[in-house]
């Protein structure tokens, strides 16, 4: 069991709607040696980190209802068909959003009307973790961050990457400045750029700047013509630039031996971590040892983490944080609000022969349909199911 702190003296309840992939059964995808090993599910962390409960689930296929209570032990009279229902009966204090992007956005409103935010009754939710890719278009996203604020619930985005202890000791090394002031990261990750897009560049930000990380324009180039000529999902490459100055280069079409590497390059230093950080290298400049012979870089150990705990772990530790003392998760409302407003441009831009597109984006009517609701609303399991001839 891995603790976390709460001045409660009680556990924070938590219930989850949508109560599939990401919501259940997740960890029963992975073998040994996975760079992702369990505890991955939402439904798995809470019940790893002491000091939260899981209570209750709402989902409207029965079989994923059926399924999640015998697998967590949830007595069926927790779990619900709809989960307006769970949530007024329930009272949960966090609440997990596992549904795909279409829904995501109303269904975050009506957890914060349950909050006490927007004339709501007062459920008392205190924290919102959503699954990404956060919402479909930019004024769904806007309305997702608007809402969680006015009514004061933090809302975190599962972008997990970002609470990975690799990459967090990354980050750290930056922050020590290791590798003196930051110029440049690089992103490859083979990925439509909405769907697991909302992965790479999170993390794109998060190591160029940290969580406040903003970007201000960007140039694209999508796969073809015609992908970028309508709104379902894609891949491509671009240039970012943000705030501070730094640059980024990212590229979700065919990758190659690179796929998921990850370069910071610094005015002192570089890290790099290959096949999704999996190792990663440090170098350091350091004085020549021959004359004659300007500064070299030196390859260094890498302070790896040890017996951390898996990313989604980290990420409820760390919502539970902001609910005890305050402040934002690493990856909240607006840093994913900016990866889908970095690929809708990415996108813009290739539209518009390549042009430079300056965010914020003007027109919060842009979507981008993320693949994973592409095949229809349907959860994967339940489309199988009923390929097979068995009722969802």
């Amino acid at each position: 069991m891995i603790q976390t702190v709460s001045s409660r003296g009680r556990p924070y309840r938590a219930a989850i709607i949508g109560l599939g992939r990401m919501g259940s059964t997740f960890d029963e995808e992975k073998a040994a040696f996975s760079r992702w090993g369990p505890p991955h599910a939402h439904a798995a962390c809470y019940r790893a980190v002491e000091g939260v409960e899981l209570v209750a689930g709402a989902d409207p296929y029965p079989s994923q209802r059926e399924a999640f209570a015998r697998k967590w032990g949830v007595d069926p009279g927790h779990v619900y068909a709809d989960y307006r229902e769970m949530l007024e009966r329930e009272r949960p204090d966090v609440v997990s959003v596992c549904t795909s992007a279409r829904p995501r956005a109303a269904i975050t409103a009506d957890v914060v009307r349950a909050a006490g935010g927007a004339g709501g009754a007062g459920s008392g939710v205190k924290a919102v973790w959503a699954e990404k890719p956060m919402a479909l278009s930019l004024a769904e996203a806007d309305a997702m961050v608007e809402a969680c604020r006015a009514a004061g619930v933090p809302l975190a985005i599962g972008a997990s990457r970002c609470w990975d202890a690799t990459y967090n000791r990354m980050r750290e090394l930056i922050d020590a400045g290791h590798i003196g002031r930051v110029l440049h990261v690089t992103g490859f990750g083979r990925c439509a750029l909405s769907h697991n897009g909302s992965h790479l560049l999170t993390l794109v930000a998060y190591l160029a700047g940290g969580p406040a990380a903003r970007c201000r324009w960007v140039f694209g180039q999508m796969e073809s013509d015609e992908q970028a000529a309508g709104d379902a999902d894609l891949s491509g490459n671009g240039m970012l630039q943000f705030e501070d100055g730094v640059q980024a280069f990212v590229r979700t079409t065919e990758c190659g031996v690179a796929d998921w590497d990850f370069e910071v390059t610094g005015t002192e230093g570089r890290l790099r971590g290959v096949n999704d950080a999996e190792e990663v290298e440090f170098w350091r400049l350091a004085p020549a040892l021959l004359p004659g012979r300007r500064r070299e870089p030196v390859r260094h150990l890498f302070p790896a983490p040890h017996g951390a705990a898996s990313a989604n772990v980290r990420t409820l530790q760390d919502l539970l944080r902001v609910i005890e003392g305050g402040g934002e998760p690493v990856c909240n409302g607006e840093a994913g609000r900016q990866a889908l407003e970095i690929a809708i441009a990415l996108r813009e831009s290739h539209r518009r022969g390549g042009a430079r597109i300056d965010l914020p984006l003007t027109d919060r009517g842009l979507r981008l349909e993320s693949s994973e609701t592409l095949h229809g609303d349907e959860p994967a399991a339940v489309r199988r199911a009923r390929a097979a001839g068995a009722t969802p």
